[in-house]
C-alpha cells in the first residue's frame, strides 16, 4: 500500500487524467477504501485543489477548473511534451504568443528535476523552429471565430480574397483547422450555398455574432485534405477530369494527399479530376504518374492538344540527332 504522500500524488493524477471518478472505482484504483478516498480528497482541497464530489448512482468526484492554476502534476514524458510544445509555439500562427510562449517554457524548465532538464536541454541545444512570419491570426479573432464554432452561432465577416478583393460573407462556422502554419475555418457558406474553406488571417468577424443554427454533415471525414484541396484549387489556373487505367488505390497514393480528387469507376478504372498552373504542367503532372490515361479532345481539348505536343517534344529527344558538319574536314 502506498504512503499518504504517495497516494495523494497517485489520486491527483487519477483526478486530472479523467472528467469524473466514482468513489469506489478511486478506492480500487488506489487500494483503500471510499473513507480513505475522501479523506484523500479533503487533504487535496486544502492545498488548493478545487474538487467536486456528488452523491447518487452517477455521483463522484471531478477536479474542477479553478481561478488560479494550482501545481500540476506531470509524468516525465509530459513534462517533456510539454515544454517541447512551448518551445514551437511561436510557429503556431498565431499573433504576439511566441514571447509569452518562451517564457513560460522558462518557468517550467526551471521546475523540472535536473534529468529532465538535461533531455530538454540536448534537445533545445541542437534543435531550431523557423517562427511563423506568415500572416498571423490577432488571438482575439481566433477566439472569436472558435466560440462562433462551438456555440453554433452563425459568423459574419468581412473577407479578403488572395487578390485583395473584399467581400462580406455570412456562414455557418463548423471547424478551425491548422494546416501549412495558417488557421483556416471551414464553414457553410450562406450565400454561396456551399462548403468553403477561409484564412482566419483574412477575415474580420463582426461581433456579436448571428443567430443559432443546426449543424450540417460536415464536407468530408478529413477536414485537413478538404482545406488542402480548397487551397490547391484557388492556386489552379487550368482543371480537367482524366481517364487512369489503375485502381482507386493506386492513383491515390501517387497523387499528393488531398490535391486531387480520385473517383473509382471500377476494379481497374479510376476518374482522376486534376489541376494545375496550365494545361502545359497538367500534362506534365499526369505523365509523371506512371499510369496510362485517357483524354476526352471534347471534354479538354487544351489539355488534349497540350498532351500532344508534349508527345512529339518526347519522341523529338528520342532520335539520333545529325552530326553537324566538320568544320575542318581533312584535307583543308
Amino acid at each position: 500500500m502506498l504512503d499518504t504522500a504517495a497516494r495523494l500524488l497517485r489520486l491527483l493524477s487519477l483526478l486530472q487524467a479523467h472528467q469524473q471518478w466514482s468513489g469506489a472505482a478511486l478506492a480500487e484504483r488506489l487500494e483503500v477504501s471510499t473513507r480513505t478516498v475522501r479523506a484523500d480528497v479533503e487533504r487535496l482541497r486544502t492545498l488548493g485543489y478545487d474538487i467536486d464530489a456528488t452523491s447518487g448512482a452517477g455521483g463522484g468526484y471531478r477536479l474542477r477548473a479553478g481561478a488560479t492554476v494550482p501545481p500540476l502534476l506531470l509524468h516525465d514524458s509530459e513534462a517533456i511534451a510539454v515544454a517541447i510544445a512551448l518551445r514551437t509555439a511561436a510557429t503556431s500562427g498565431v499573433a504576439g504568443i511566441g514571447d509569452d510562449a518562451l517564457r513560460a517554457a522558462a518557468k517550467l524548465e526551471q521546475l523540472l528535476p535536473a534529468r529532465l532538464r538535461h533531455r530538454l536541454s540536448t534537445l533545445t541545444a541542437v534543435a531550431e523552429t523557423v517562427p511563423n512570419q506568415r500572416d498571423p491570426v490577432p488571438p482575439e479573432t481566433l477566439v472569436a471565430v472558435a466560440a462562433a464554432c462551438r456555440h453554433t452561432d452563425q459568423l459574419r465577416f468581412d473577407y479578403e480574397d488572395r487578390h485583395r478583393g473584399t467581400s462580406s460573407r455570412r456562414v455557418e462556422p463548423h471547424r478551425l483547422v491548422h494546416v501549412s502554419g495558417r488557421w483556416y475555418l471551414v464553414a457553410y457558406d450562406l450565400d454561396r450555398d456551399e462548403w468553403r474553406s477561409f484564412r482566419v488571417d483574412r477575415l474580420n468577424p463582426r461581433i456579436p455574432a448571428g443567430p443559432r443554427f443546426t449543424p450540417r454533415e460536415p464536407p468530408g471525414p478529413n477536414l485537413h485534405a478538404f482545406v488542402t484541396q480548397g487551397r490547391m484549387i484557388a492556386l489552379w489556373n487550368y482543371r480537367a477530369r482524366v481517364v487512369i487505367d489503375a485502381p482507386a488505390d493506386i492513383v491515390t497514393a501517387r497523387i499528393p494527399t488531398g490535391a486531387w480528387v480520385v473517383e473509382p469507376v471500377d476494379d481497374h478504372t479510376s476518374l482522376l479530376d486534376a489541376g494545375a498552373h496550365s494545361a502545359e504542367l497538367l500534362a506534365v503532372y499526369l505523365g509523371a504518374l506512371g499510369l496510362d490515361f485517357h483524354i476526352d479532345p471534347d471534354q479538354a481539348p487544351e489539355l488534349s492538344a497540350a498532351a500532344t505536343a508534349l508527345a512529339a517534344r518526347y519522341t523529338t529527344a528520342q532520335a539520333t540527332p545529325t552530326d553537324p558538319p566538320d568544320p575542318n574536314p581533312p584535307g583543308n
